[in-house]
């Protein structure tokens, strides 16, 4: 950022596997409502001061004009980070304010080694405020409509299956837009 360079470390496994989880459930989550795109690194958002990779980026279906083919020109609805320990300061401070600035919708910041999630959405000001889980548990997104996530789902070993998960979010609504595409694709008798 502003010419300055930073050097990462390698995400550990817990951060890959939640990192990877997450890109499964939402991607499958938006295309099959066709509610827009998720990309994951290195993939680029560019921002007005700086170009961002960040874990997870959600582009919704209004916005796919700002998608070009080697980054995103402007910001996403949605951007996950999933923080490491080199990058806490990054993930909650320069990062946080980029974002708010930007007008990102929606920031989630994912802490896998004190299992804390931290979930923001942007107010009327503009401002970020923290959004707590309901009392079941469960985070609902607003940049992602009826998309929710039980946040106890990420710190569990082995992560639930993709697909369990996308039937619990997704009730009889997911299962009957993959049974319709079946029966395009000829794969089912049509009723």
């Amino acid at each position: 950022m502003d010419g300055e360079i930073i050097i990462a470390n390698p995400a550990n496994l817990k951060h890959q596997l939640i990192g990877t989880f997450l890109i499964r459930v939402l991607a499958d989550d938006a295309e099959v409502l066709e509610l827009g795109v998720v990309l994951s690194p290195p993939f680029q958002m560019k921002l007005a001061s700086s170009g961002r990779k960040p874990d997870l980026n959600f582009v919704a279906a209004a916005h796919r004009d700002r998608l070009q083919p080697t980054y995103l020109d402007g910001p996403a609805d949605l951007v996950v980070e999933i923080v490491s320990p080199e990058s806490i300061g990054r993930d909650r401070g320069d990062k946080f304010y980029e974002y708010e600035r930007a007008g990102i919708p929606e920031y989630w910041v994912i802490d896998p080694e004190t299992e804390r999630a931290e979930f923001w959405q942007l107010d009327a000001q503009g401002k970020y405020q923290l959004v707590p889980a309901d009392a079941a548990g469960a985070y609902h997104s607003r940049a992602l409509p009826g998309f929710w996530l039980r946040v106890a789902w990420l710190w569990q070993q082995p992560l639930p299956s993709v697909d369990d998960v996308l039937l619990e979010v997704g009730g009889a609504t997911y299962a009957q837009r993959l049974i319709e595409r079946l029966r395009r694709r000829g794969h089912l008798p049509e009723q």
